[in-house]
């Protein structure tokens, strides 16, 4: 049986790819990291809630050294997140221009050689991060590119040959949530939001991406979001 280490924010994208990773093999460990952004509480919780219900053990790191990479508005509070009509997700100019205020130098890089050395010790096959296709285009650290030159540097850097492997990564995310529908995901339990409030925020890029796709498959969204 394959076993996998999942990078989980809780979002939509690393939840789906969770539920699907569950039914490939066995999850040995599912990964939540804590570093420094907003909603790291939120999504920490929410993980939390996901990993009880599929009964996965789920561990939380701490990298507080990510606030000496600079500015991002994930992690400095005096920054303020694209919200509303700040965001259109539809314009690749914009969508690029919003990409730099909410990128954290080497995020994903960082996040998938920690998971790596995981997957190692537990003798797991592979590492599963939640790309998409959509964010891909201006967050080259979804790509499908950067998934097979990182499996392939972990080649070297792995004893057992780890991969990463993402069953989204040519997905938009209304076919994540199709995908998400037919394995019964609660999406109550998901924090895709870059904030830190109540409920989600609705503004954000992330929530207006997952807005869309949740409405575009029939998915009730009233009560998820603060502003639906």
């Amino acid at each position: 049986m394959k076993k996998f280490v999942v990078l989980l924010s809780s979002g939509l994208d690393s939840t789906v790819n969770l539920y699907t990773a569950q039914t490939q093999g066995q999850v040995v460990l599912a990964l939540t990291f804590d570093y420094g952004q907003r909603a790291a509480a939120r999504e920490i919780a929410a993980a939390k809630k996901i990993c009880q219900q599929l009964k996965i053990p789920h561990r939380v790191l701490e990298l507080p050294f990510f606030k000496d990479f600079g500015k991002s508005s994930l992690v400095d509070a005096s920054l303020s997140i694209p919200t509303g009509s700040e965001v259109s997700i539809d314009d690749k100019k914009t969508s690029e221009k919003t990409a730099k205020s909410v990128w954290v130098p080497n995020r994903n890089g960082i996040f998938l050689n920690i998971a790596a050395g995981f997957a190692e010790s537990l003798g797991a096959d592979a590492v599963v991060p939640g790309f998409n296709q959509e964010e891909a285009a201006t967050f080259p650290d979804n790509s499908k590119d950067f998934l097979q030159a990182l499996t392939k540097s972990l080649d070297y850097s792995t004893a057992n040959h780890v991969r990463v492997e993402c069953f989204t990564t040519e997905m938009v995310k209304v076919q994540i949530v199709e995908v998400g529908k037919k394995l019964g995901v609660d999406w109550s339990l998901m924090w895709p939001c870059y904030q830190s409030f109540e409920k989600w925020c609705g503004e954000c890029e992330s929530c207006q991406r997952s807005k869309r796709a949740l409405k575009a498959a029939h998915v009730p969204t009233a009560t998820l979001f603060l502003k639906d």
